[in-house]
């Protein structure tokens, strides 16, 4: 008799019963060790906006992106926002996280052609592309892929999260009937607008949104732009001027972005970084639409409240068309970013108002008009 056990006859006389269970004994032994489970992470992000809590489609933007991020992630990913002046300065969001003091902000990439006029193509142009348009070229016009090569220069990472739509022109102690009444004008103006307006004799000023108000009413300015009726009238900016303007020639469209630190966005897992990408591109188209809802019903009560709706007269719209193009002509000759982006921005430009002339602008024309005057 041997010690040898025979591994054939052993499966032969054991019992019926105990063959699956030295069958599944042996294939565990040669299955690979099943992965370990992975436990999705905690992640909490400040948010700093450069909107005060007021402005509650401005700053309401970010709360929205952090509340989908939420629901994406099942409560593992938070993002807390903070209206712009509570951990770091309205006017500078991006550099709060560029140095990382805080993970991401919601900011206007305009607030900062200090740095770089280049900046501004990311917002809005003077004369540029309106909402519409600005999306087709950030998502396929390279755009975006412009401003994340300049975002790297920042240690920082952007999406587009919101627009405004076309703004208007801006708040006036007194009517503007020609060039002559802008030249010594003290305006609160944002972005490469104010050297348009400055080339046009206006004295231009960055002022933070909450500042507005006090600074009409002290007459530290005498006019003020911001976005539109429903943020305007937020700001009370009709009691202290009340000429409204129209169009906002130099915002046709504001693009807005959710801008992270380039570190704190590496260290996030994958599912994470889309959950982020989601919630931005819904805010992007959702803004908008909130503008299109709330902004008709602000300017009725605003007109009926004694507001005095006004044009820009041709003239003025026409030197604002020149001194637009004389300032992009000097910046591009002292900055070669921003004339090589300007180049193809134009091009783009030029062919996108070609296609929307003759459809919408033509639709518009008729449709706008006959809806009051045809019956």
């Amino acid at each position: 008799m041997t010690n040898r056990v025979n591994r054939r006859g052993l499966l032969a006389a054991a019992p019926a019963a105990a063959v699956p269970a030295l069958l599944t004994t042996q294939a565990l032994a040669q299955a690979p060790a099943a992965p370990a489970i992975v436990t999705a992470p905690e992640v909490r992000w400040r948010l700093t906006s450069s909107f005060p809590r007021s402005t509650d489609i401005l700053f309401g933007t970010p709360e929205t992106i952090a509340r989908r991020v939420g629901e994406l992630t099942d409560g593992k990913f938070r993002i807390q926002c903070f209206p712009g002046g509570e951990i770091a300065p309205p006017l500078a969001a991006l550099d709060a996280v560029q140095s990382g003091s805080i993970e991401c902000a919601h900011t206007a990439a305009y607030y900062y052609i200090g740095k770089d006029p280049s900046l501004a193509f990311f917002t809005a142009m003077p004369f540029g592309l309106n909402t519409r348009q600005n999306t087709a070229w950030l998502r396929f016009g390279g755009g975006q892929d412009i401003m994340n090569e300049m975002m790297r220069e920042y240690n920082a990472i952007a999406f587009p999260a919101g627009d405004t739509g076309a703004q208007m022109g801006g708040w006036f102690r007194r009517e503007i009937r020609s060039l002559d009444e802008i030249r010594g004008l003290k305006f609160r103006i944002t972005g490469l607008a104010g050297q348009v307006f400055q080339k046009m004799g206006a004295t231009p000023s960055v002022v933070p949104a909450a500042d507005i108000y006090p600074s009409l009413e002290r007459g530290t300015i005498d006019a003020a732009e911001f976005v539109g009726p429903h943020d305007d009238e937020r700001l009370g900016l009709s009691r202290v001027a009340p000429n409204y303007y129209a169009p906002g020639f130099w915002e046709p469209g504001a693009r807005l972005h959710f801008i992270a630190n380039q570190r704190a966005w590496d260290a996030l897992p994958n599912t994470y970084k889309a959950a982020i990408q989601v919630a931005c591109g819904e805010a992007d188209a959702e803004m908008v639409a909130r503008y299109d809802v709330a902004n008709p019903q602000a300017l009725r009560r605003l007109i009926a409240a004694g507001t005095q709706l006004r044009f820009w007269p041709r003239p003025i719209l026409e030197a604002a068309w020149r001194a637009t193009n004389e300032v992009y002509e000097e910046i591009g000759a002292r900055n070669e970013r921003f004339k090589r982006i300007w180049e193809g921005y134009r091009r783009f430009r030029d062919e996108v108002y070609t296609w929307h002339r003759v459809s919408e602008n033509s639709f518009d024309n008729f449709a706008f008009t006959a809806s009051q005057t045809v019956r």
